[in-house]
């Protein structure tokens, strides 16, 4: 029997016993957890999700928390700006193994939901009722009200504006101290793309303090 489960924005068809390294999940080594975003079933019959297969899921022992290999950025800003830069990145991942799937009852294992370290999502997805749910969401909101204005950055409009505080990034301080991990993270969570080495955010963010 195998399985093609959803995580980190990717897909994996697996079974029972294979080895996977995934994009870094909030779990330490030796847990267990479980996958709840099945899209697939094969194997004696084939059962395809809607876009999930309902009660479904794949569980896994965690192994260890690793670095994926070395890779080389380089960035060339706009003309009018005339720099370039080097500089190397590596990928935080998640070592797991495959140990069961089951094709039904997953809601009631009590087994840890597999997510992303970096999860927005992770407190709502956690909470016993809807209402901490609420506090999480108007938290950006509050958190706006002493932010700074993040338009003045290059490429950033009221949308992507919206889109950084519901991240949780509302000042030029925090932009400012991105490292190569955390611009990644953000390119991921946000759909960015890249936008924020193109446009040069984080020089941008550290001369506004500098002002």
């Amino acid at each position: 029997m195998f399985a093609v489960l959803k995580t980190g924005g990717k897909q994996y068809k697996v079974q029972s016993g294979d080895v996977l390294r995934v994009e870094k999940l909030a779990a330490d080594a030796g847990e267990t957890i479980q996958f709840n975003d099945v899209l697939m079933l094969g194997g004696d019959s084939t059962v395809l999700g809607a876009p999930t297969v309902a009660g479904a899921a794949v569980q896994a022992a965690v192994i260890d928390q690793i670095k994926g290999e070395k890779l080389i950025h380089f960035v060339k800003r706009r003309r009018k700006h005339g720099s370039k830069r080097t500089k190397g990145h590596r990928q935080k991942l998640t070592l797991v193994r495959i140990t069961d799937i089951l094709a039904s009852g997953a809601d009631a294992t009590g087994v840890k939901a597999a997510v992303g370290a970096g999860s927005v999502s992770t407190a709502a997805d956690t909470a016993p009722d809807a209402k901490p749910a609420k506090k999480a969401e108007a938290a950006p909101a509050a958190a706006a009200a002493g932010a700074d204005d993040l338009k003045q950055l290059s490429g950033v409009g009221p949308a992507l504006e919206k889109k950084l505080h519901e991240a949780g990034v509302t000042t030029f301080a925090q932009i400012a101290a991105w490292n190569a991990d955390d611009i990644a993270a953000m390119d991921e969570k946000l759909s960015f793309k890249g936008r924020i080495e193109r446009e040069g955010w984080v020089e941008q963010a550290q001369a506004k303090l500098a002002e």
